[in-house]
């Protein structure tokens, strides 16, 4: 009979927990360029984030597939995205790229990790641009200009692009235009990386809203949109043959009776499990939650107060047991336990020092 000693040694070996890695984008006066940050999978715990890249207003974030490459916009006149190798903790400079338009505020990946596509803010118009073997960007190969206006003077005297994500099929690609009340959809053609408008163009939301960010269903058949003006969240249908676009359901985000003033929302994700929809709001500083139905509808479950000071974006972790937040104006970074059968967030009651944190992106 062999020995139990190895066996038994084997098994009360200590477990050690993982840390999960996260990207930080930032903007505004305490930005120091982009930051890496780690949770502990098990405790959330969270290390002090370090400076990875000396970038200039990189305010959104995104990874290529494999996870080598860093995508960020730069918020600099004339607009433009960046590249960046990661490799042993730092990320390197690969090239930018000018998206062909003013104010560039989001960028993301196609399904095939083969195209970046960035929103222009300030000129209101998208560009998809291809990505080379080395992860560099190319020049753009396919270009729009929004048009139009909304009801406020203020600050829908024209378009201006918030958003841009491609489907999970990679057919089509969503654009929430703040400017005018659209969430524009364009064909993708991942052979040529040319964007068409559909037609209809776009769905619409309400006149006022300014539709920002989107998230989809994880199952597909449905797509969130939060609305930065108007402080809601509105439910569409999507059909998944032609594109379009249908609003079906509209929720305030913040708590009844609380005042909008000097709030607005900002950033919106689904839970990955699909149960579970998460927007921020910004000047409130907290997090909405909405349980998701079998019929894509929403059902508000929880309002989260006192997250950090100006929540201008959040990152769910790929195993969606942990919410990081950015606080742009506390200059923190929170984490919130999340239960995977509800959805609900538990606050960690922590809380580390991440200069004018504006975007988290989970590792792949």
């Amino acid at each position: 009979m062999r020995p139990l000693l190895p066996l038994l040694a084997l098994m009360s070996a200590p477990v050690f927990a993982v840390d999960l890695t996260y990207y930080i984008g930032t903007s505004g006066a305490e930005s120091k360029g982009i930051l890496r940050g780690t949770i502990d999978a098990e405790s959330g715990k969270l290390s002090t984030p370090v400076v990875i890249a000396d970038a200039k207003g990189p305010s959104y974030l995104a990874l290529s597939h494999d996870g080598k490459v860093l995508y960020a916009t730069a918020e600099v006149a004339g607009g433009g995205v960046a590249a960046y190798r990661l490799a042993d903790g730092k990320a390197t400079f690969l090239n930018g790229q000018d998206t062909k338009g003013k104010g560039a505020t989001h960028v993301s990946v196609d399904q095939t990790g083969k195209y970046l596509f960035a929103a222009n803010y300030g000129s209101g118009s998208v560009a998809c641009l291809p990505l080379q073997a080395d992860g560099s960007i190319g020049a753009a190969s396919s270009f729009f200009q929004h048009e139009g206006t909304g009801p406020n003077k203020g600050r829908q005297a024209g378009p201006h692009a918030h958003g841009i994500y491609p489907d999970a099929a990679n057919r089509f690609v969503y654009v929430p235009d703040l400017g005018t009340d659209d969430v524009f959809i364009y064909r993708f053609d991942a052979t040529k990386g040319t964007l068409t408008p559909t037609e209809p163009k776009s769905g619409r939301v309400a006149p006022g809203s300014g539709p920002r960010h989107l998230a989809f269903h994880p199952k597909g058949g449905f797509a969130y949109v939060c609305n930065e003006m108007l402080l809601t969240v509105s439910t569409l249908t999507v059909d998944a043959a032609t594109g379009a676009l249908k609003e079906v359901q509209v929720l305030p985000t913040l708590p009844e009776g609380a005042s909008a003033k000097g709030a607005s929302t900002a950033e919106i994700f689904c839970l990955p499990n699909g149960k579970a929809l998460y927007v921020s709001n910004r000047g409130h500083n907290s997090l909405a939650v909405y349980a998701i139905g079998a019929d894509g509808k929403l059902a508000l479950i929880q309002h989260l107060l006192d997250v950090p000071a100006v929540p201008r974006g959040f990152g769910l972790s790929h195993d969606g047991q942990w919410l990081v937040c950015a606080g742009q104006k506390s200059s923190t970074i929170n984490a919130y336990r999340v239960d995977p059968a509800t959805g609900k967030l538990t606050d960690t009651k922590q809380a580390v020092v991440a200069g004018s944190a504006c975007c988290i992106v989970f590792a792949r």
